[in-house]
């Protein structure tokens, strides 16, 4: 008898060096957060992430990437849902410390969905 583990959708939009980063993870964790970096932010919708992409990480870092990936749901629930503006702008703020355990509960590949330039 197989068990399946019931999964929740994530977007990250990110820059170029941390997909970088993921990439040479094989696709299957964020990298450490770095000091001044004390939350990572994975967010619940796409059209929330295609905006950050596209309108910041592109003015900053000159290039812009969604990313989607599933997270194990009974693991979740540790971290309260956040709204950090509008109604549908919404986040999960996993501690720095916690990131090592949250990568533990990823499921399958991280997947580059949108990329703006």
């Amino acid at each position: 008898m197989s068990s399946h583990r019931s999964t929740t959708t994530l977007w990250r939009p990110t820059g170029p060096v941390e997909l970088e980063l993921v990439r040479e993870l094989g696709w299957r964790a964020w990298p450490p957060r770095l000091p001044e970096q004390p939350i990572f932010y994975p967010v619940l919708n796409e059209d929330y992430a295609v905006k950050i992409a596209r309108d910041w990480n592109v003015v900053h870092d000159g290039s812009g990437f969604v990313t989607r990936f599933e997270v194990d749901s009974e693991f979740l629930r540790r971290y309260p849902v956040r709204q950090a503006g509008g109604r549908t702008i919404l986040e999960l703020w996993v501690p720095a410390e916690e990131l090592d355990e949250f990568n533990a509960h990823i499921v399958g590949e991280i997947q580059v969905v949108h990329e703006f330039r």
